[in-house]
């Protein structure tokens, strides 16, 4: 089987995923008729771009900016305003954005993941976006990213927004030079973990670097517990309705979850993902788990000791999310935008991207021989692992459900209420229209 047909096969499953959440959810209210496709300008003559993102760190930086330098040597007429708001996963930058769309300020293109973070909250029923169908068909983006990924980012099948990148979000990375002067083997599953984990603790060292100043850190830390206590089907069918949010494997993870923030940093409420990656880089901390744009951030301070495993009880699953942008109705400079987001999708411009983001790219012609060694087994993993979509970065669920979960889980990290979290986890699934 060729591996562009793999990546279609794998792609499709992650649809059928977000197809069945979607299908258990309120039916969205119909989009306004259409305006005629948008189609892609012949030049960027002069003016201004605005793009807008939480992308203000290590790789996610300097991956952008090398966007940009291709953008301004083939617009050099074009001033290029870089609107960033930091925060991890957009949690500020979300609220920022909000304000401009409903108050009729919107930038040219704006970060949004793919799924239903785009869809629900900015194609239907708010309508604030352009149909791309006719950027897409004319650039060869119709051909170049696979069916799954193409349907994604569809509603009706019209595209919303242009894939940068894909990203894995359950992923253990370790100090390679700490653990080998502990005598420690990187953990697979969660007895491991915690084996390990008293074996730092015992050393004066962090066991596992956590930095949720933004919430998503520990949200997303909870979801990797969830897919490896419940597995792919158990994981996924909370989405659904098909596993209960009272079933005692989430009970389990809540204890799991517990256990594990006892063996954080206790500065981990005031440092974001980023500074706590700074203790394993530093020696401080033996683990952390965070999605592989912590690849680019070690590639940007220049750290190489470092491994890499699934989290625990991960292994052969991938927890995917991608980064998108699209086209607001309404923006200042249209025409200039239309040319940044045939760039995004090109093969040049995702190649100049994703290896210093630390992702891999949402096309399935890059090159591998640019990408370092952790972003070749993630291409390998994409094609062959099971797919299963990104709580934390609006892949799993609608927004507002992501809200409420979000919520509960910075309380019990605080709290450690296993009883009560678990009983507001099954009311928010009720209260989402998944759940009876």
């Amino acid at each position: 089987m060729s591996r562009n047909i793999r990546w279609a096969l794998v792609l499709s499953l992650a649809l059928i995923v977000l197809v069945i959440a979607a299908a258990c959810a309120p039916a969205p209210t119909p989009a306004p008729t259409a305006a005629p496709p948008t189609a892609a300008p012949k030049a960027a003559a002069g003016g201004k771009l605005e793009i807008f993102s939480w992308w203000t760190t290590g790789g996610e930086a300097a991956g952008l900016e090398g966007v940009y330098a291709l953008y301004k040597k083939a617009n050099p007429g074009v001033e290029v305003v870089n609107a960033t708001v930091a925060g991890g996963a957009g949690s500020n930058a979300k609220a920022v954005l909000k304000t401009r769309m409903l108050g009729g300020d919107p930038p040219d293109s704006f970060q949004v993941h793919m799924g239903h973070e785009l869809i629900d909250t900015w194609v239907t029923p708010a309508d604030k976006m352009e149909d791309l169908s006719a950027l897409f068909t004319q650039n060869g983006l119709d051909k170049a990213f696979p069916k799954g990924v193409l349907d994604i980012v569809s509603y009706q099948g019209k595209p919303y927004s242009v894939p940068v990148n894909i990203h894995r979000a359950n992923v253990l990375w370790y100090n390679k030079k700490v653990f080998a002067a502990n005598n420690l083997t990187a953990p697979k599953t969660f007895d491991d973990f915690f084996k390990v984990a008293d074996a730092l603790k015992a050393k004066g060292i962090a066991p596992l670097a956590l930095g949720d100043k933004d919430s998503f850190a520990s949200v997303q830390l909870f979801e990797t517990i969830l897919i490896g206590t419940l597995g792919v089907d158990g994981y996924t069918g909370l989405w659904t309705g098909a596993t209960k949010w009272t079933d005692p494997k989430v009970t389990d993870s809540l204890n799991t979850f517990k256990k594990m923030l006892t063996y954080t940093n206790s500065d981990h409420a005031a440092l974001t993902w980023d500074q706590a990656n700074d203790l394993l880089i530093q020696g401080k901390a033996g683990m952390t788990v965070m999605g592989d744009w912590i690849d680019g951030d070690y590639t940007a301070k220049k750290f190489t000791d470092y491994g890499w495993v699934a989290s625990p009880g991960n292994d052969g699953i991938f927890d995917a999310l991608s980064d998108t942008f699209g086209l607001p109705k309404g923006v200042k400079n249209r025409d200039n935008a239309l040319k940044f987001l045939a760039l995004l999708g090109s093969k040049e411009g995702q190649e100049a991207f994703n290896p210093k983001k630390g992702s891999i790219c949402a096309r399935s012609d890059c090159d591998p021989k640019l990408f370092d060694e952790y972003l070749q087994s993630a291409m390998k993993d994409w094609t062959t692992n099971k797919i299963v979509p990104s709580l934390a970065h609006g892949a799993a669920a609608k927004e507002g459900w992501l809200t409420s979960i979000s919520d509960l889980v910075v309380a019990f990290v605080t709290k450690g209420d296993v009883a009560a979290t678990q009983t507001a986890l099954a009311k928010a699934c009720v209260d989402a229209a998944v759940c009876k």
